[in-house]
């Protein structure tokens, strides 16, 4: 068990109320964490150390940011044994998949450190004689970020890496079902020596998430939310930052399909599915939804698939290597079940995998899946994944699309000009072509369209994202004016 605290202005606290709230182990029910419950006045106090601290962080030359930056990554790869433990206790994530988490992240912080000094502007030329006019990028103020579970240190990570590299100030929200895991973030960028108050971070109880979400987008202090979670809740935070005319950035969900051509290598389409469909037991937003594959090359397709699924791992990652750990709680169980019954009433073939009792999932691949199933639409988030098969390319494409989604996808296709033909009419913020669904870079835009969100994370459209750009002009010469 974890007891934790939550830090603002530089001050690691308790609730205000005292209250805290546990989170446990999704195998065993064995309590994880014991976190700080925090109310409204927690909240708020959390935004106003942040704004107090903004002038001075915003002043800091970027090569002190770029150094901070780069000792929290350092400082973030040293807890990485501590990650581990976390996530594990916390959402059931295997090894693999917290060791991964870790690594990406410290690349974020690093990346972010290099973006520094390329927060640039322009000079456009002016109609009025002697008028030096320019475009400059100047940190907006306090950020909200608000970050899950499923990727918890990536994204963790990466909901205020780029905002500090631009000179802003945070609040990080954290997650209910993983406040250890994002705890860790906050005590590597304190050791790092970032100054009291640019970084704060607050937990909350389930039940207090709507009061304590919104009265930090509301405070006037706060100048950009970014969210990354369920469509569902996205909304929300959406019409929440409509309604107080804030900037914000949403990362939702996602029903990714892979496309898999008659002319696709069958080794290198199987591998990458596979990792893209089952890492982190299908609980990431770019995760394999869709397994679309033309029937010229389905039978072999998809005995190769369920022959590589069927030999995946699986187990309590809490007792030594697995490739898929415990799913993070057993509303996932119920809804994969629901999924499974749907579509073998239906027709479909379950070819591997099956039901589960505990949130130990295995592999599960059901064959010949139709849109009248449900799990033809509706987002699995967990290791159970459809198969559709298609008669050629146009129609590989409309499955591909016929989703409200739009965040990740894949075409698996020998010749590059075709796939490149094909990714390009496949709606989605993201294409992989002959590589997973699964993918991410600290300097790629990271972001979907349809119902997958808004605005992008990442690199140099993460500026773009949390500055503002102004138009300063300088009068250089005498200027007439008409009266």
């Amino acid at each position: 068990m974890n007891k934790m605290a939550m830090l603002i202005g530089g001050e690691q606290t308790q609730a205000k109320n005292g209250a805290t709230f546990e989170r446990r182990n999704p195998l065993d029910g064995a309590i994880a964490t014991i976190a700080p419950a925090a109310g409204v006045a927690d909240a708020v106090q959390a935004v106003e150390a942040a704004a107090a601290a903004f002038p001075g962080w915003a002043a800091t030359g970027p090569g002190e940011r770029r150094a901070l930056l780069m000792k929290a990554a350092h400082a973030l790869e040293a807890k990485a044994d501590a990650f581990i433990q976390a996530m594990a206790s916390e959402t059931g994530a295997s090894a693999i998949w917290a060791g991964f988490n870790v690594h990406l992240a410290a690349n974020t912080l690093l990346e972010a450190a290099s973006l520094t000094t390329q927060i640039s502007g322009e000079v456009i030329p002016s109609d009025l004689p002697g008028n030096l006019a320019m475009a400059m990028r100047q940190p907006a103020g306090v950020v909200l970020g608000m970050a899950p579970w499923n990727a918890p240190i990536i994204l963790g990570v990466r909901a205020i890496a780029v905002p500090l590299a631009c000179g802003n100030t945070v609040v990080l929200k954290g997650s209910e079902l993983c406040p250890a895991t994002h705890g860790l973030i906050i005590e590597a960028l304190q050791e790092a020596g970032l100054p009291k108050g640019v970084v704060n971070f607050v937990t909350n109880a389930p039940a207090d998430a709507a009061a304590v979400v919104e009265a930090m987008v509301a405070h006037k202090a706060v100048r950009r939310v970014n969210f990354t979670g369920s469509t569902h809740v996205g909304k929300i935070i959406a019409m929440l930052c409509a309604t107080y005319l804030k900037p914000v950035v949403l990362e939702l969900g996602g029903k990714a399909p892979a496309v898999v051509l008659d002319d696709a290598d069958l080794e290198v389409a199987v591998n990458g599915v596979a990792f893209g469909a089952f890492a982190n037991s299908g609980q990431i937003c770019m995760s394999t939804e869709r397994i679309i594959v033309d029937n010229k090359i389905a039978d072999d397709f998809v005995a190769r698939l369920a022959a590589k699924a069927s030999s995946l791992p699986l187990g309590d990652p809490r007792k030594g290597p697995v490739v898929l750990g415990s799913v993070v709680d057993q509303k996932t169980v119920e809804r994969c079940n629901a999924l499974i019954d749907d579509a073998l009433a239906k027709g479909a073939k379950l070819v591997c995998g099956g039901k589960a009792d505990s949130t130990l999932i295995p592999a599960t691949l059901l064959d010949h899946v139709t849109p009248a199933m449900d799990i033809y639409s509706e987002e699995s988030f967990g290791p159970v994944k459809g198969i559709v098969r298609v008669e050629g390319e146009d129609a590989a494409i409309a499955c591909a699309n016929d989703n409200d989604y739009g965040l990740s996808s894949a075409v698996f296709s020998k010749d590059t000009a075709r796939a490149l033909r094909v990714a390009a009419r496949i709606e989605s913020g993201i294409c992989h072509i002959n590589g997973a669904t699964v993918h991410d870079e600290p300097q790629m835009p990271f972001g979907g369209v349809k119902s997958s969100g808004i605005g992008r994370f990442g690199g140099k459209a993460g500026i773009e994202a949390f500055t503002d750009l102004r138009w300063v002009t300088v009068q250089t010469s005498a200027r007439a004016y008409p009266f």
